[in-house]
Formats: C-alpha cells, structure tokens, sequence
C-alpha cells in the first residue's frame, strides 16, 4: 500500500475490510449532494457504484442521511478515506497529488477534488473489476500503471476544473463542461413542483454517471489492450534491417512500446480492421505528438489506387495520406515494397540535407 505525500490518500488493490465487513449484508449506501452536480461527484460516484456493484444511491444535504452512508462523495465537509468520506471543500483542505519533478524543477501536484480523491482509493478495484468482467487476469504492477495513467490523463484534469486550478479546454469542449450541460435549466423547471424538479435532477445525475463511466470505462480496456499486447509488440518480426516492424494483428496498440523501446524503426506494418489491404503507418517522435520520425514520400500524398501505383510501380497501392503518415496495398508484399520504396526516398533526402548542411 503506498501513500501519497501531503495527502492521507491510500491506494489499495481491494476495499478496505472496514467496507467490506459493513456492506455484505445490505446494499453499500453512497451519498452525494443534490441539486447542481460536476464532474467531480459524477466521476467518484460512477467509481464507487463499479467498485461496489450492489448499491443504492442517495443525493442529499442532510447531514444525518450523510452520516449513514457509507461513502460520502463531495458532501459532507469530512475526508476520511478509510471511512469512506471524500470531500474536499471543508476548511484547511490541502490534499494534492505528489510533486512533479520538471526539467529539474519540482512543481507542486494537482490538488485534489472529489474525484481524485476516490480514484486514489478505489480505482484499483474498479480497474480490476473491469479486467475481471472479460475474464483478464492483471498483476499489482498493471494495475497500478492503469490507475497512475487514468489519473494523469483524466482525473486530474476533472480535479483541476472543479477546483479552478486550471480551465483545460476551451468552451464546453471538455469533458467537466459536458457533463455540467446536463443539469436541468430554467426552462426545464420553470413548471415543476419540488418533487418533479427533483426526480428530473436525480435522473440528469444517473445519465451522467452512465457517460462518464462509459468513457471511463473504454479508456481502461484502451490501457489494458496496451499492457497485454506489449510483449506481442516486442516480439514481432522486423524487416528492412530494422527499420520496419511486422505486426500480424491489426488494431495492436503499438505506438507507446516502438517509441520507448524500438529507436530504429521507422514504419509499422500490420493488416486494416476488415482484412482488405496492409497499412503501413510512420512512427511518432514520441506519443501522442503528429510529427513522425519520417514522412512518406512526398510524391504519394493523396493519391489512391491507379494513381499511387503509377508513382510508386506497386501494382496494389491502395491509398496514400495527404499529410504522408499512412498508406496501404492490398497484399503484404505491396506493403513492405511500399515501406522500402518510403526508406530508400528518407534515406535520399537525408544524405541531401547533409550535404546542403555542409556547404
């Protein structure tokens, strides 16, 4: 069990046994508050439901509907995790995530709202509860890399919006701003009684919970696809001296393990997702960037079929990118002449730019 520094927050493989020895009998009761909901209390609240399967929900200020609850989520003014209470508006609140170290600058961490505050706790379990539902079996180590990776490309961007520490996308482009559009308004109100304007506020809430886990949801089997083809990635043949890697599944997520680990290849292989032709893909400077390491020949770009195979002599050319990071033909054979005609053309232009750069 590791604890982050500034913070009580514990992160665990399975619920406490505290939770685990109170809930078995009755459904584990969560509570939130009504009215207006964010992001925040949307997300803890979608983790806690994934992680305790057989639970009732209730949105409430009162406090003593609160104090009988077994989780509190953005309610409450208490953060006790191990009594499953994580709200973060209370008075002398200073929960944050470890410090950042930066070009060596150490930069403090995002503070926490109430959503990073369950994910810190109870994303190991509905990280495995998710692997557990396809039948997956992952260890501590995959685990924790899902967790840590869902926090950093999700969580604490959700944390920061709610807290004000930072607006990460402009509009209501991002996902905090999408969620808050499906609180009721004042024309959906206007001729509700309490009680209607309640129920429709209660219902807004569940809707949003199912959006979130729903991406929630993907954007762990999107991880754990990465861990378990990892070592697939590795082991596929190279061609080309090298330069090009050979995977026989299409779909693979490759591009975090040839960037890390394969400096030398250039180009990726592999058949599209209904089996008609072979793709062959540049490799990024680095995840997630749009630059690759080589374009396609420039002669290519946008060109498909009869047009592509006049310019590159490969009778089943199929397409070309206009932006030069992807092309295709119908066999493999077409494809790895594609990907050495590709290399021959880089090579060409690097010795020119050499040589231009010496003069």
């Amino acid at each position: 069990m590791t604890v982050c520094n500034r913070c009580k927050v514990t992160s665990q493989l399975n619920a406490p046994p505290a939770y685990n020895r109170r809930m078995k009998a009755r459904p584990t009761l969560i509570a939130t508050h009504n009215g207006t909901f964010h992001a925040d209390d949307v997300f803890g609240v979608g983790v806690l439901m994934g992680a305790f399967p057989n639970h009732e929900l209730i949105r409430t200020r009162t406090q003593s509907n609160i104090d009988a609850a077994d989780f509190a989520v953005d309610v409450g003014g208490e953060w006790t995790p191990e009594r499953g209470r994580f709200d973060h508006h209370q008075r002398g609140f200073d929960g944050a995530r470890p410090d950042e170290s930066i070009d060596g600058h150490s930069r403090p961490g995002v503070g926490y709202a109430s959503a990073g505050l369950v994910w810190s706790v109870h994303g190991p379990a509905y990280a495995l509860a998710m692997a557990a539902s396809r039948n997956l079996t992952l260890n501590d180590d995959a685990i924790a890399s899902i967790v840590h990776s869902i926090d950093h490309s999700l969580v604490q961007y959700l944390d920061m919006v709610d807290t004000g520490q930072g607006e990460v996308a402009p509009g209501i482009f991002g996902l905090s701003s999408l969620i808050a559009q499906l609180n009721t308004n004042w024309l959906e109100e206007r001729n509700l009684d309490v009680q209607a304007k309640a129920r429709l506020q209660d219902s807004r809430f569940m809707e949003a919970v199912a959006i979130t886990r729903k991406f929630l949801d993907q954007a762990i089997n999107k991880k754990i696809g990465q861990i378990l083809a990892a070592d697939t990635v590795r082991k596929a043949p190279r061609l080309l001296d090298g330069h090009v890697l050979h995977l026989k599944e299409g779909g693979m997520p490759w591009t975090r393990v040839v960037v890390d680990e394969m400096p030398d290849v250039q180009l990726v292989i592999y058949p599209d997702s209904d089996g008609t032709q072979f793709q062959v893909k540049t490799v990024p400077v680095e995840v997630g960037s749009f630059a690759s390491k080589m374009d396609l020949p420039a002669s290519w770009a946008g060109l498909r079929d009869e047009g592509l195979a006049a310019v590159t002599g490969v009778p089943d050319s199929v397409f070309c990118h206009l932006n030069l990071f992807i092309a295709g033909a119908r066999s493999f054979e077409g494809a790895v002449r594609l990907a050495e005609l590709a290399l021959s053309g880089s090579k060409t232009n690097m010795g020119t730019e050499r040589s231009t750069g010496s003069k």
